[in-house]
This record gives structure tokens, sequence and C-alpha cells, in this order.
């Protein structure tokens, strides 16, 4: 069922049929995080927001920051694609090139001031980042791209982005363990992807060889294959905070490539 709403105001959009359910649960198992058997758990715990100095803080907002008039370690190139409109920023920091760690950084804009509200560990593709994502590389998309819609396996009733409950997210079970809730909330990363549509939707505009179903999706303690992953409590916060008048976007990439100018 695909919902939409904001501050408790809902209305059906879609009812998934049995049959597109099912089409949809075969085209999801090659998404974003597709698990193999090898692989390895990183040591790093989910949790709470991060400090001002890397390490762990509680679930509160963060100190609030001053005179941010461009978000920090993000180059002018990046920037330049940050829609005026924007006044809700996620920033992923990966950790290297070739790193499967990274920190997700919400930013959220007041006058010409951004934000910093929260954050988390993180983590992204398994062999790190690239400016050319192509199917199966199992590195993230460096660049800038909006936020539309959102959905996942469980309800999500506090949403404010579009939001599709549907057991076509439901992560195979002859995956590991581990990996089975990957997408019991997903929000959509609009990389290859027609935005309106629920995140497993199949169409990829660039064709399929610029790989899709790039998400933000719940982390199993490891790199992905090209998405973004937090804990189930940054990700139940991101969808009660990403509203859709904001304009959310998502500025993603290695430290290198994201200060880049």
């Amino acid at each position: 069922m695909r919902t939409s709403g904001v501050g408790g105001v809902r209305t059906v959009r879609t009812v998934l049929g049995a049959a597109v359910a099912t089409a949809l649960a075969l085209a999801t198992l090659t998404s974003c995080s597709s698990a193999e058997n090898s692989h390895a758990k990183s040591g790093r715990e989910d949790g709470g927001s991060v400090g001002k100095t890397g390490g762990k803080g509680g679930q509160g907002a963060e100190q609030r920051t001053q005179d941010l008039t461009r978000l920090p370690d993000v180059g002018t190139r990046l920037h330049r694609r940050i829609p005026a409109d924007s006044r809700q920023a996620l920033v992923v920091r990966g950790e290297g090139e070739d790193s499967a760690d990274s920190t997700v950084f919400l930013y959220e804009k007041h006058g010409k001031t951004w934000d910093r509200t929260r954050s988390w560990p993180a983590h992204n593709g398994k062999r790190g980042w690239t400016t050319d994502h192509r199917e199966g590389d199992k590195r993230s998309p460096v660049g800038v791209f909006t936020l539309s819609d959102a959905g996942g396996v469980l309800a999500a009733p506090d949403a404010r982005l579009p939001y599709t409950e549907s057991p076509a997210f439901q992560a195979s079970r002859a995956w590991p363990k581990t990996h089975w809730h990957d997408f019991d909330h997903v929000i959509a990363i609009d990389y290859n992807r027609v935005k309106g549509t629920p995140p497993n939707d199949p169409n990829r505009p660039q064709g399929q060889s610029k790989g899709g179903y790039i998400w933000l999706h719940l982390d199993h303690g490891s790199g992905t294959s090209g998405c973004v992953s937090v804990s189930k409590s940054a990700m139940q916060y991101l969808l009660r905070e990403l509203d859709p008048k904001a304009h959310p976007v998502i500025v993603m990439g290695d430290k290198g490539n994201l200060a880049d100018s």
C-alpha cells in the first residue's frame, strides 16, 4: 500500500496486487544490498548520534552550529548542484575512496545558514565510492541526489515522504540472517530512478548498466552493494524529519571527492 502524508494525514495512493508484489520482490533481490556469504562484520556498532569530535553521543540534538552558509567539507562543484529551494541536506562523508565506513550528517537550512542537527555512523558500498557507478561494482555513487520516496516491509505511520509498505521489499532468506531486516524501512536515493514511484520501481532512465536501487536502508554491520546504511533508530528519525516541502537532498561521497572543488 502506498501512502503519503504530513502530520498524520495520509491518503492511499496505490494498492499493490499480489502479482505486482511478487514481481517487485524478485527485482529487489538484485538491489543495492545483495548479500554475499563472504560479508564480514566490521565491528562498528550502530547507535546514537556522533558528536562533533567523532565519538558517539546520545540520541539528543547536537549543539547548534553557527554561520554555516556552506555545508562543511563539501566543495563548490557539489554545492552548485544543491537545488536553491533545498532546506534539508544529508551529507554522507566516507572515510576513504575504497572504504565502506562513513558518517551521515543531517543539516537544516534556516535563512542562509545550514545547521547540523544530527549525525550517525553508517556504511556505504563495500568497495567504497565511484564517480561513475556501474551495475555490480559494489561502490556507492558520488554526487548530489534528491530524496523523494520511501518504503519498506514495515509500516511507517510517521513518514512525511510518500511511503510504500509492501512485502515486495522483503530481503531474501537465502541471505545471511544479519541482512534479513535491511529493507524494513528504506528511503530511495534518486539515482537512475523515476521520482514519484516506490523505491523498488524497476525503471532505470539511464539504462541497466548504470545500476539502480540505491537506497538508504537499515545497517547490518558491514558494507553494502552501493547503498548507504544506518541504524534503525536513525532511519526512523529520518522518516519523521525529512519533509518533501523542504526538498531534501543527499550529498554523498568519500572525503576527497566531497571536498573536490
